[in-house]
C-alpha cells in the first residue's frame, strides 16, 4: 500500500529571503517564478533548503528547468555539484558557459 502523497506547500518560507533576494518572497508565485526559485535555491541554498525545493517541485521539474532554461549564476564548483550530485546528470553533456558566471 502506498503512503499518501505529501501535501505541497504554497508558500515560500520567509527565511528564504536571503537566497531569493531580488524579490520579496511574499510576492513570489511558485508557478510563475519557478525558474528563478529553482535556480536560486540550487545555487545559494543549503541542503535543507534544497530538500524543501524537492518537496515543492519534483526532481524531474528541477532537472528540466536546469537543463532547458539555464541561468548564468553558478560558480564552477556549485555547477558541477548541482549537475552531478544533486540532480544526478553526470551522463549528460552541458556547456558550463551557459551556467557559470564569470568572476572578475
Amino acid at each position: 500500500m502506498r503512503a499518501p502523497a505529501t501535501k505541497k506547500t504554497n508558500k515560500i518560507p520567509s527565511s528564504f529571503q536571503g537566497i531569493l533576494w531580488s524579490v520579496n518572497v511574499k510576492n513570489l508565485d511558485l508557478e510563475k517564478d519557478k525558474i528563478y526559485i529553482i535556480h536560486q535555491v540550487l545555487e545559494y541554498g543549503n541542503l535543507k533548503e534544497i530538500a524543501w525545493l524537492f518537496k515543492v517541485y519534483s526532481k524531474r521539474d528541477a532537472k528540466e528547468v536546469f537543463e532547458k532554461m539555464p541561468m548564468k549564476i553558478y560558480s564552477p564548483q556549485s555547477f558541477y555539484f548541482i549537475k552531478n550530485i544533486i540532480l544526478d546528470l553526470k551522463e549528460k553533456p552541458f556547456s558550463s558557459k551557459k551556467y557559470v558566471a564569470t568572476l572578475y
